[in-house]
């Protein structure tokens, strides 16, 4: 489950489910309904006292509307929205566009949607909460955990540290890039096993060293945990954060293909270049991403988790230190400036200081992100489809700046 796309490689040639898990994405266009189906800005209830004048916060919530509708008559996104929370202006909802192209309901930010790479942090923080209890050591190597199972290809658990995993340092293969040169039918409604995922990975052929973005990372991140607590990776993020931060909107969907609840559709561009409407992709089997990218939540429950992160709420600082520890990612996976530490992205914002997060899609075309600036602001993001262009990628970063940087000016 990819964060973004690659801007080296994208091409016509690959369709709806590569659109999300390899990111090479095929030009599309979403059809007129799409651009006029335009909601008004949302305004979230009970909201925390303004510190700001209520025009300037009226004026940051129109620029983000204005990066939405953007992305949606420009860009063919058929809906955005974002929740946006800070001390300056409290909490406030934007979106745009539909979250149906059938019925044109309008795109709400409280809508569920899969979350896709953002699971990883997830999954980070239970590890890094592990290590903070001293039943997991971050530098130790994998083998001490899963004896055997890394073995092949040059591959050697023994020279693997959990850290490492976390990182996307481990030279391990990412097993989406074999899995989605199926036929989609095969693999899109089955079930898959995390160790069959692995598998999958280590036939693969060793990859370049260096920073590498392999879900695969992750879902050995989930059987470690397992095999460290006994339960399952759902179980222990259930206990350790969605429980204790009331995430009321944020499960594990395990087999079910559907996502329960009021929620958008999820859009991929268009399997037959004679017809333009863009493919629905909502109805999936997400045990393909497992530890890395199953979850489905909401703009405001991927707040509060961010939130309660970087708050303390889940780790001391000293191990919320430890996931801030980064590495350069590779620019062309990314983008220019990101950094990777244990589960997280850090960006460079345009008004100095960096963001703090970490972004996903999905088969089918949902893409997340939420991001924590350094004026005590978050925010959560949501489209409908994942940008197929770099001016569409750069428009939903752009996104981010927009919301985020307002407490940060004020608060320099």
């Amino acid at each position: 489950m990819r964060h973004g796309q690659s801007r080296a490689n994208r091409s016509p040639a690959r369709t709806v489910v590569l659109t999300a898990v390899t990111a090479l994405l095929a030009a599309a266009s979403a059809p007129a309904s799409a651009a006029t189906h335009a909601a008004p800005i949302e305004h979230a209830a009970h909201a925390p006292p303004r510190t700001a004048s209520p025009d300037g916060c009226d004026t940051a919530r129109g620029a983000l509307a204005g990066r939405f509708g953007t992305l949606v008559a420009r860009d063919g996104i058929p809906g955005a929205a974002a929740e946006v929370t800070g001390p300056r202006c409290g909490r406030w909802t934007v979106a745009r566009g539909v979250a149906d192209l059938d019925t044109g309901r309008p795109m709400r930010a409280r809508d569920r949607l899969r979350i896709g790479s953002v699971t990883k942090t997830f999954t980070a923080t239970v590890v890094v909460q592990l290590a903070a209890e001293g039943r997991i050591g971050l530098d130790a190597p994998v083998e001490r955990y899963l004896p055997g199972l890394i073995r092949g290809n040059g591959h050697d658990g023994r020279r693997i540290t959990v850290r490492q995993l976390l990182q996307h340092t481990s030279g391990l293969p990412d097993y989406v890039e074999a899995i989605v040169e199926r036929p989609v039918d095969e693999w899109r409604f089955r079930h898959f096993e995390p160790r069959e995922l692995v598998a999958t990975a280590l036939a693969m052929p060793r990859p370049a060293p260096g920073w590498r973005y392999s879900t695969t990372n992750y879902v050995l991140a989930g059987l470690l945990v397992e095999q460290v607590t006994g339960h399952g990776i759902e179980a222990e993020v259930d206990r350790r954060i969605i429980e204790p931060l009331g995430l009321r909107d944020t499960y594990w969907p395990g087999d079910r293909t559907r996502i329960r609840g009021p929620h958008s559709r999820s859009y991929a561009p268009a399997e037959d270049p004679a017809d333009p409407a863009p493919t629905d992709g909502t109805e999936w089997n997400m045990t393909f991403g497992g530890a890395g990218g199953a979850l489905v939540s909401t703009p405001g429950d991927v707040n509060r988790f961010f939130r309660g992160l970087f708050g303390g709420r889940l780790l001391p600082a000293r191990w919320l230190a430890e996931m801030k520890r980064t590495v350069p990612a590779d620019p062309q996976r990314l983008w220019p400036g990101a950094r990777y530490g244990l589960g997280l992205i850090s960006s460079p914002l345009s008004c100095g200081g960096r963001w703090w997060g970490h972004g996903g899609t999905v088969p089918g075309g949902h893409r997340a992100l939420g991001a924590v600036g350094p004026g005590g602001s978050g925010v959560a993001l949501a489209l409908t489809k994942v940008p197929d262009t770099d001016r569409a990628e750069e428009e939903y970063l752009a996104a981010v700046d927009t919301a985020l940087c307002p407490s940060y000016k004020e608060m320099k």
